[in-house]
């Protein structure tokens, strides 16, 4: 298996960490190496950054985590606020969820889907979110197209009803996407999927939406990098946030290198949020593990084989669900769910069922070489809706967490959004669910929600799991 990266470090690492755990470490540790993705593996050398905090400093804005949303962040601060913020980053630049995703820009945040925003809060305010949410696809579309070296594949997402038994499911989501807020959203069979798309042997139909683009997110995170950099913003790697004190206006970052005093302090630490890193997010964010691959270039008969006619994004209907797509250089890249721990992600099952998830869906490729394969954790919120938000009117602190696996495109928006707090901007979307509260505690059975169901999570996930399984799967 190749796991190996063509860029040169820019200056020492420690070794990838392969067991971190958000829920154990009280970092993500100082100057680790990247994960072995394909992306790392193909991003080539990172742009220049500002190198360790070295001494105390005092900045204006301090944007904790360099991932999508702490770059973009800082980018719009500078762009549209003339304010030059200063980033802090454990390890390298886009350590975390931003180098492990898969690349998948949807129209979408959160794990909800748009009927059940109708549900849980009606439909004006479904409606609302809903421009929302696609003002914040037309930020990213619009960053993808300034910056093409992300190799963007445009074209839409297709969602693949994997049992006869979901099509119904894609129905009512396809009916309600097209009355109620005007997609172009079009049903398709599994003759039209296989035809026109792709040979999903597990494939019974499809719902198809037109807005999807597929990018190369390392690529894209290291140009929002270049652009924040060049407009005065200093972004520091190898500089965890150990501990947050201060208010009022004055708040104190402890590095190993020095203290950052900062007038306010924006938090975009994704799925590697640690229970120690500030009072506001302790118990707030589930993080779960997600696995992916890449096999190695498809050879043209095998690109026969699978019916690859499409680089759309594509998911299919699991809960825990499968999302792959043909990259441009002609590689399958495919994901799931993990491990539950750090500890047992290593576990080369993790893996096995993802190859098996590839066999099942493309016979062909059975026994084909995995050229790179890593797992990262993925920041799911306990309501299944992310927060973009300032916990307390009377603090200068903010947040963007909980995107649930739908962040590569939203990420934009909630950076220029977060941008817009920080700066003193009060859009009028504020009132939004998302905007509006903070996130929130572990619940059981969305009755009780109280930090005191925390140590019980895990529990919980491998009780839900295995049900997610038989549902998906058995019953």
């Amino acid at each position: 298996m190749n796991v190996s990266a063509d860029h040169a470090p820019r200056s020492p690492q420690s070794p990838y960490d392969p067991r971190y755990d958000p829920l154990v470490n009280s970092t993500p540790g100082q100057g680790k190496a990247y994960a072995p993705t394909y992306w790392v593996g193909t991003a080539g050398t990172p742009p220049d950054d500002d190198g360790p905090v070295r001494a105390d400093m005092e900045v204006d804005v301090a944007v904790v985590g360099s991932g999508f949303t702490g770059l973009c962040t800082a980018l719009f601060l500078a762009r549209e606020h003339g304010i030059r913020a200063t980033v802090l980053e454990a390890n390298q630049t886009a350590w975390g969820c931003t180098s492990r995703n898969g690349g998948q820009g949807q129209n979408a945040s959160g794990r909800l889907y748009r009927s059940q925003w109708i549900a849980r809060w009606g439909r004006e305010t479904a409606l609302r979110l809903d421009r929302e949410i696609r003002e914040g696809f037309d930020t990213f579309k619009s960053l993808v197209t300034e910056f093409p070296e992300c190799q963007p594949q445009p074209g839409g997402h297709l969602y693949i009803a994997h049992r006869d038994k979901k099509m119904d499911f894609l129905r009512n989501e396809a009916r309600v996407m097209r009355e109620v807020f005007g997609y172009d959203t079009r049903m398709l069979s599994r003759g039209e999927v296989h035809e026109r798309y792709v040979r999903d042997a597990e494939c019974s139909g499809a719902l198809h939406e037109p807005d999807g683009i597929g990018v190369h997110p390392l690529k894209l995170a290291f140009a929002y990098q270049r652009a924040a950099r060049a407009l005065g913003v200093a972004i520091h790697t190898a500089s965890p946030v150990t501990r947050f004190e201060g208010s009022g206006g004055r708040y104190l970052l402890h590095t190993p290198g020095g203290v950052v005093r900062a007038r306010a302090v924006a938090f975009a630490t994704g799925g590697y949020t640690s229970n120690a890193l500030h009072p506001r997010l302790r118990n707030k964010i589930l993080p779960i593990l997600s696995n992916s691959l890449v096999t190695r270039v498809l050879r043209d008969e095998e690109i026969e084989a699978t019916g690859f006619r499409t680089h759309e994004v594509i998911t299919d209907t699991r809960t825990l669900r499968f999302y792959y797509r043909l990259l441009p250089d002609r590689r399958v890249q495919i994901g799931s769910r993990s491990s539950i721990t750090g500890a047992d992600a290593p576990n080369p099952r993790h893996l096995g069922l993802l190859i098996d998830g590839l066999h099942r869906k493309f016979p062909a490729l059975r026994g084909i070489d995995i050229d790179y394969s890593w797992w990262g954790w993925v920041d799911v919120s306990h309501d299944m809706m992310p927060r973009i938000t300032q916990p307390d009117p009377a603090e200068q602190v903010f947040y963007a967490l909980g995107y649930g696996g739908n962040g590569v495109s939203f990420s934009a928006h909630a950076g220029r959004r977060m941008a817009q707090r920080v700066a003193g901007k009060a859009p009028p979307v504020l009132d939004l669910p998302i905007y509006a509260g903070e996130l929130e505690y572990p619940n059981a059975f969305d009755l009780v929600r109280s930090p005191l169901l925390a140590p019980m999570r895990r529990l919980g996930q491998r009780f839900l799991y295995r049900w997610y399984y038989l549902r998906d799967e058995r019953l």
